[in-house]
């Protein structure tokens, strides 16, 4: 069993009981987290595709938070003795999947407005 989510913008292959890495999410070391942007997902009976989404939830338990390695950034203009050097180091999360479930298939938003058509009193198209 697995699901493609899409979690903080980035899309990631999640399995139970898997420990990832994803951008910084809100809440506490220990709290559970549940995210329903599933994109694909294999419960064994077949692969489900979503048009974009399919019905479920994954929920997860924050492990930690922390800050990756240093990403170092370095701007040089040719010939002019210029340089200069920037880093930054991205927060994470660390989460561990607890369970995924798969649901009905999502109703599709209808895009189509019911428009009633009025005529206007007073006007007459055979003058």
């Amino acid at each position: 069993m697995f699901a493609v989510v899409e979690i903080g913008g980035m899309q990631f292959e999640v399995k139970p009981n898997e420990i990832l890495r994803v951008p910084l999410l809100k809440g506490n070391p220990g709290e559970a987290v549940e995210f329903t942007n599933i994109l694909l997902g294999d419960d064994n009976k077949g692969v489900k595709v979503g048009e974009p989404f399919i019905a479920g939830t994954i929920k997860a338990k924050i492990l930690e938070h922390g800050k990756d390695e240093k990403v170092l950034v370095f701007h040089k203009k040719r010939r002019k003795g210029y340089r200069k050097l920037n880093g930054h180091r991205q927060h994470f999360t660390k989460i561990e999947i607890t369970d995924i479930k798969f649901g009905a298939s999502r109703a599709k938003k209808s895009k189509t407005k019911d428009v009633e058509l009025t005529q206007l009193e007073g006007e007459d198209n055979g003058s």
